[in-house]
């Protein structure tokens, strides 16, 4: 198990999973540069609009945990702003971010649906660095496993040791299962695992297919790989926050992979929007400079 404090300097402390979240963001921000100039977008829009959907989505991914455990919250009010403890939802940072890009793209007159399908693949490479703060916080596992007898990450994906006081809330209490020889499933791994292949199918299918598809296709597509990963891994997920005793991530998951399912195949049928690569012709006009005033004539 690893300190989650990185540092300190004296009275401060600097956490892994802070370094872990700002390392995914510029990773990630990297990635979506690169992706901007494939479907015909301007990077540095990307860029200038990455700060506003950081914190779009910070705020979503944070009002999403706290509502899932509002009963401590409500308690303890102060403790909501410390993200760098953990604790942030994914669907909530989704939708914050989508709210970002909304704002910022409507604002400039830009297309939001190729932001959308820009935003995808590098959602889901910060999604696979950013599992790495679960591993150091120990969150998001499973039940107990005894397919490896040895510590993490020496059998990595099968068990991974979580510290009596990373269990509140379970059946897995620190007695009858014993710290040093209990391993759990970590979903995390696998979730990441299950991201990283999603990352590739959809770089893949932006380059192969971006000519074919329409704006907006790649974060349909984001939609449902991850609402089927999520929904696949909820079941095995302790401490869920459920609705109708169901986790309410796999209300999500299973909601979202139909809505868009629905409406890729639907759009698609009907021809109905703009292409994902940006045409030509919007792009000549884009990089051309605007007309200058002639200067008034003046009197010899």
């Amino acid at each position: 198990m690893i300190d989650p404090i990185a540092f300190e300097f004296g009275p401060l402390q600097l956490h892994w999973y802070g370094i872990i979240i700002a390392s995914a963001v510029l990773i990630s921000a990297l990635l979506g540069a690169r992706v901007a100039g494939w479907v015909g977008e301007s990077a540095e829009d990307g860029w200038s609009m990455l700060l506003l959907v950081v914190i779009t989505g910070v705020i979503g991914a944070r009002i999403y945990h706290v509502i899932h455990l509002w009963d401590f919250y409500s308690a303890n009010p102060l403790v909501i702003p410390q993200i760098w403890n953990g604790g942030i939802g994914i669907p909530g940072a989704l939708a914050g971010g989508v709210v970002g890009i909304f704002l910022y793209t409507r604002s400039k007159g830009i297309n939001t649906a190729r932001w959308l399908d820009i935003f995808a693949p590098a959602a889901l490479l910060g999604q696979v660095i950013g599992r790495l703060g679960n591993f150091v916080n120990q969150e998001l596992y499973g039940p107990p496993t005894s397919l490896c007898g040895v510590e993490f990450p020496a059998c990595l994906p099968f068990g991974v040791q979580i510290g009596a006081d990373h269990r509140a809330g379970t059946p897995w209490d620190a007695v009858t299962y014993p710290v040093e020889t209990t391993t759990f499933v970590p979903l995390f791994a696998y979730e990441m695992a299950l991201n990283f292949v999603g990352l590739v199918v959809l770089l893949f299918a932006i380059r192969r297919f971006g000519p074919r598809l329409f704006a907006g296709d790649a974060a349909l597509m984001y939609i449902m790989w991850y609402g089927a990963v999520r929904t696949l891994l909820e079941t095995y997920r302790v401490n869920n926050w459920t609705i109708l005793g169901v986790p309410t991530a796999m209300w999500v998951g299973i909601i979202g992979f139909v809505l868009a399912a629905a409406w890729l195949i639907y759009r698609h049928r009907r021809g109905w929007g703009s292409p994902m690569i940006k045409p030509a012709e919007e792009r000549q006009a884009d990089a051309s400079p605007a007309p200058q005033p002639h200067p008034e004539a003046t009197p010899g």
